[in-house]
C-alpha cells in the first residue's frame, strides 16, 4: 500500500498546525518521520487518520483520494495505527484486548492472534492479565499487536519507544524489522529516538514548525545531522 500526502494544511480552530506538508511512503518502505516535540507530527498521523480535518491538501493511498473519508473506512482498507501512548481497554486482558478487535475486523483472519502474540511472546504469558496491569512497555506491545491483528498493508506508529524501558524498545525493534522484512507491509514510523529509527528506516523526513525540512534516503546522510535537527 502506497501512502501520498500532498501540501496537506492542518489547523485547530483559526491556529494553523501543519504547513503545506508533502509526504511519499512507497509501497514496502518503512519510512520514518521524525521531529521535536511540538512541531505537528502527530497531528499530521491523526489527519492521515481521519481524526482531523484537512484544511487542504490531500490524503492518497494507492491513488486514491481518502481525504474525506471517515476513520473506519481507512481502517477497513488496510491501514493500521497505534498512537501515541500506549493505548489500550485498561479492563479487558490481553487476551480480550486482541479479540474484540479482531472480532470487528472484516474477514478476520483466525491465525492473526496467534502471529501477533508470536512477535511479542511475553505477551502469550499474559493473556489473562487485566491491560491496566502491564507495565508501559508491556501495554506498548499490547497496543502494536492489536493494531496487527486486523493484518494491515499500512501500519503507521507514533513514537512506539516513548517512555519505555531499553530491554522492550530492543524486543519492538525486533518485532517492526521482522514485519518490514515480510516485506507486505508498508511502515510509517513516527519517532524521536535517532538510532532507533535510523536502525530501522530507508527513507526519512524531518518536520519542524509544521513544515517538511528535510528528506531522503537514511543511507546517504550523516547521523550526526539528525541528532541536531531532532534534539529536544
Amino acid at each position: 500500500m502506497r501512502l501520498e500526502v500532498r501540501e496537506l494544511d492542518v489547523a485547530y480552530g483559526r491556529t494553523q498546525v501543519v504547513f503545506g506538508v508533502s509526504l511519499e511512503v512507497p509501497e514496502g518502505s518503512l519510512t520514518c518521520l521524525m521531529g521535536r516535540n511540538g512541531v505537528g507530527k502527530s497531528t499530521l498521523l491523526n489527519t492521515i487518520m481521519g481524526l482531523l480535518p484537512a484544511r487542504s491538501g490531500a490524503v492518497l493511498v494507492d491513488g486514491e483520494d481518502i481525504t474525506k473519508a471517515p476513520p473506519y473506512r481507512r481502517a477497513r482498507m488496510g491501514i493500521g495505527y497505534v498512537p501515541q501512548g500506549h493505548q489500550v481497554f485498561p479492563g479487558l486482558t490481553v487476551r480480550e484486548n486482541l479479540h474484540v478487535v479482531h472480532e470487528r475486523t472484516r474477514g478476520a483472519d483466525p491465525e492473526a492472534i496467534n502471529e501477533a502474540v508470536d512477535l511479542f511472546p511475553a505477551l502469550a504469558m499474559m493473556m489473562g492479565r487485566p491491560a491496566g496491569l502491564l507495565s508501559g512497555g508491556q501495554a506498548q506491545q499490547l497496543a502494536i499487536a492489536r493494531a496487527l491483528v486486523t493484518r494491515p498493508r499500512l501500519l503507521v506508529l507514533d513514537e512506539p519507544t516513548e517512555g519505555i524501558q531499553p530491554s522492550i524498545i530492543m524486543q519492538i525493534e525486533d518485532a517492526i524489522a521482522q514485519l518490514h522484512a515480510a516485506g507486505e507491509m508498508t511502515i510509517l514510523l513516527v519517532e524521536q529516538y535517532v538510532e532507533f529509527a535510523l536502525r530501522l528506516a530507508e527513507r526519512y523526513a524531518v518536520m519542524d514548525g509544521g513544515r517538511i525540512e528535510q528528506r531522503g534516503e537514511v543511507a546517504a546522510v550523516d547521523p550526526a545531522m539528525f541528532a541536531s535537527l531532532v534534539a529536544i
